[in-house]
């Protein structure tokens, strides 16, 4: 499985940004997706992920302002970021992991992507 990340950019503090995660083939009903951030000088942490039945979990800190959704037609999962803070300056990956056992931000992800860099000032 590859993914690939776009759609970071350089923002202002109170805006918004639509994360991309292309993914090689369908897997999104096979697989329990998920996204994370790394911030500068912290370990990566995880931000939300959806199963394949299109169940989702949040980090309980950014679950009012961020969306993980899926377009199945295109092979894509999405995050939507919004009210973006500065503290939200990171590099945001995309990862996948086969179904077995609880789609949860705690498990291994076998898949990850390269990170796509989100800016906010």
């Amino acid at each position: 499985v590859q993914l690939v990340e776009s759609g970071g950019a350089s923002v202002q503090a109170g805006g918004s940004l639509r994360l991309s995660c292309a993914a090689s083939g369908y897997i999104f009903n096979s697989h329990c997706m998920a996204w994370f951030r790394q911030l500068p000088g912290k370990e990566r942490e995880g931000i939300a992920v959806i199963d394949s039945d299109g169940d989702t979990a949040y980090a309980e800190s950014l679950k009012d302002r961020f969306t993980i959704s899926v377009d199945n037609a295109r092979n894509t999962l999405y995050l939507q970021l919004n009210s973006l803070e500065p503290e939200d300056t990171a590099v945001y990956y995309c990862a996948a992991t086969p179904n077995a056992g609880n789609c949860v931000l705690s498990r291994f992800f076998l898949n990850l992507g390269q990170g796509t860099q989100v800016t906010v000032s």
